[in-house]
C-alpha cells in the first residue's frame, strides 16, 4: 500500500542509540550519470541513490540512446548499482525540428540543467519539459551560456561573444525548452551567473572539455559556491576510460537523522557520554573518519562522508552541545540544504539563531523561505524573514498538521519536529520519493538501524491505522 495523504509522528519517550544508514548522494548521482555517459566505455556507478530524480536522470540517458543497467544494492533499499556504457562524448538519438526528442525532468533541477548543456553535444533537436514547479523555476542564466548571439552581437562585438553558439527556444528563459544540439565547438566561450543556481555552472562544467568550451563562472562568492566545488572534485577524480566509482551518503540525507540526535542527546551519566558533551575537535575528527564514534549523538549516521565533496558533511558540526548554536548560519558558506534542518530545529536552541543567505531556497522545489516561516510559525515557533534571512527564537511548540508543499525536505524536516513535539503531521508525505523514499521506514525501524518511532494514518481528523513496512515506502 502507499503512504497516505496524512499521517502523525509519535514522540520518541526518551533518546534512542541507533546507527542509521542513508542512501546515495543524489548530487554526486546525477553528476556521475552526466560523466559516466561521457566517459569511453564500461562505468559501474556503486551505491547511487535510486529515487524519483535520479530515476528521472536514467531514463533519460536511456531514451537518448544511451545503455544504462540498475541492479539492486544488497545493502541499502534505495541505492543501486548503475552500469553505463558511455560513448566518449557522443549523444545519439537527437529528434527533427518538427518532432524533437522529448526528455521529461519531472521537478528534477538537476536533470533539467544538466541535460540542457548535454544534448548540445548532441546531433538534432530535442525538447525538455517537466512539471508546472519545474516550469517556474529559473533558467534563463543557462539558456544565456549556451545559446547563439544575435545578429547584433555577432554585427558590433564579434571578437568578445561568451555565448556557446546552440539554438535555444524558450518563450520566458524557462522550461519547456527546445536545444537544436549541434556536437562539439572547440574554443566557444560563454559566461554564466549562480546568482540563482550553481547547478548552471555545474551544468556547462561536466560537459566542457568534451565540448570544447571554456566556461567563466559570474556571481558572489563564485570561487567558493560549494556545489561547484563538488563538480570540479568529481570531474577530475572520475574514471574517464570506465571503471568502478563509489558514491557516498547523501549528506543532506543524513541531517535529518544528527539533528534527531541532537534533540535526543546521550544522557550526561552514560557510558559513552563525555563530561560536558563532545568538543567540536571530536567531532571534527569524526567528520575526517579519524575516530570512530561522537559522543553526545544518540543517533548517528552509517558510514558519514569525509571527502570534503558536500558542505552537508559538516553539518553535525554546527550542532555543537545542545542545545546551542553558533548563532549565524549561512546558507552559502556553512549549510547546504540541510540549513532547512537546522532550521527547523532552532526554536529548541538557548538563544535566537540567524539563518542568512537563503535566496536559493526561494526558487527551488517551492517557495522555502515563507514555507519554513509559515510552517514553524503553525507549531508555536517565533520566526522573523527579513530579507533573505530568517530569526528564529526559543519556542514553546504544539502540534499543527504541516503543508509540505510537495517538497520532499519540507516532509522530512517536520517528521524530525514530529519526534519531539506531540500532534505533528504531515500532509502527502510521499513526496520524500524525490530523494529518500524509504525516509518514514528509517524512523519506524526497530534499533539500532532505525529508531523505532510510530507514524499513524490519520483519517478524518482520527488515527485509523499504525504503518509499517511497505505502508511506510513512498513511491
Amino acid at each position: 500500500m502507499a503512504l497516505p495523504d496524512l499521517i502523525e509522528i509519535v514522540p520518541l519517550s526518551e533518546p534512542v542509540r541507533a546507527e542509521i544508514r542513508v542512501p546515495g548522494s543524489k548530487s554526486i548521482t546525477n553528476r556521475a550519470l552526466i560523466l559516466a555517459a561521457l566517459s569511453k566505455g564500461v562505468t559501474k556507478l556503486k551505491g547511487a541513490l535510486w529515487s524519483e530524480d535520479t530515476q528521472i536522470m536514467v531514463e533519460a540517458l536511456q531514451k537518448l540512446g544511451f545503455s544504462v543497467t540498475v541492479e539492486l544494492d544488497p545493502v541499502e533499499l534505495c541505492n543501486r548499482t548503475i552500469t553505463v556504457i558511455g560513448l566518449g562524448g557522443r549523444v545519439p538519438k537527437g529528434g527533427t525540428k518538427r518532432k524533437p526528442r522529448e526528455l521529461f525532468v519531472g521537478n528534477a533541477g538537476t536533470a533539467a540543467r544538466f541535460l540542457a548543456a548535454f544534448v548540445c553535444l548532441g546531433r538534432g533537436f530535442y525538447r525538455l519539459s517537466g512539471v508546472s514547479r519545474m516550469h517556474e523555476r529559473p533558467q534563463k542564466p543557462l539558456f544565456e551560456a549556451i545559446r547563439e548571439p544575435t545578429f547584433l552581437e555577432r554585427f558590433f562585438s564579434p571578437f568578445s561573444l561568451r555565448t556557446l553558439g546552440y539554438s535555444v527556444e524558450s518563450k520566458n528563459g524557462k522550461l519547456p525548452v527546445t536545444i537544436h544540439g549541434d556536437g562539439r565547438r572547440p574554443g566557444a566561450k560563454c559566461n554564466v551567473s549562480i546568482e540563482e543556481s550553481s547547478q548552471f555552472a555545474s551544468a556547462l562544467l561536466l560537459c566542457e572539455k568534451t565540448g570544447g568550451w571554456k566556461v567563466k563562472i559570474l556571481g558572489d562568492n563564485s570561487d567558493e559556491s560549494p556545489y561547484v566545488a563538488m563538480t570540479l572534485k568529481l570531474i577530475e577524480s572520475f574514471p574517464k576510460n570506465g571503471g568502478t566509482f563509489k558514491i557516498e551518503p547523501d549528506a543532506s540525507s543524513g541531517s535529518y537523522f544528527w539533528a534527531i540526535g541532537w534533540l535526543f542527546p546521550t544522557p550526561v551519566n552514560s557510558p559513552e557520554q563525555k563530561t560536558g558533551g563532545i568538543s567540536r575537535f571530536d567531532l571534527g575528527l569524526y567528520m575526517q573518519g579519524k575516530i570512530s564514534k561522537p559522543k553526545f549523538f544518540s543517533v548517528r549516521v552509517f558510514g558519514w562522508p569525509h571527502s570534503d565533496w558536500q558542505i552537508d558533511q559538516w553539518f553535525p558540526v554546527q550542532l555543537p552541545k545542545p542545545p546551542d548554536f553558533r548563532g549565524v548560519t549561512s546558507r552559502i558558506h556553512d549549510m547546504g540544504d540541510s540549513i532547512m534542518t537546522a532550521i527547523t530545529i532552532a526554536p529548541f536552541a538557548k538563544e535566537a539563531c540567524k539563518f542568512t543567505d537563503l535566496g536559493r531556497l526561494r526558487v527551488q522545489e517551492t517557495e522555502r523561505v515563507v514555507a519554513l516561516r509559515t510552517e514553524l510559525t503553525k507549531c508555536g515557533a517565533k520566526v522573523v524573514e527579513e530579507g533573505d534571512t530568517l530569526t528564529v527564537w526559543p519556542s514553546q511548540l504544539h502540534g499543527a498538521e504541516i503543508e509540505t508543499y510537495s517538497d520532499h525536505r519540507m516532509a522530512m524536516c517536520f517528521a524530525v519536529l514530529g519526534l519531539k513535539v506531540p500532534g505533528v503531521k504531515i500532509k502527502n508525505p510521499a513526496c520524500v520519493k524525490k530523494t529518500f523514499p524509504n525516509f518514514f521506514q528509517k524512523l519506524a525501524t526497530p534499533p539500532p538501524h532505525g529508531l523505532g518511532a510510530e507514524i499513524w494514518e490519520i483519517k478524518d481528523g482520527q488515527r485509523t491505522r499504525m504503518l509499517s513496512g511497505e505502508d511506510l515506502f513512498a513511491d
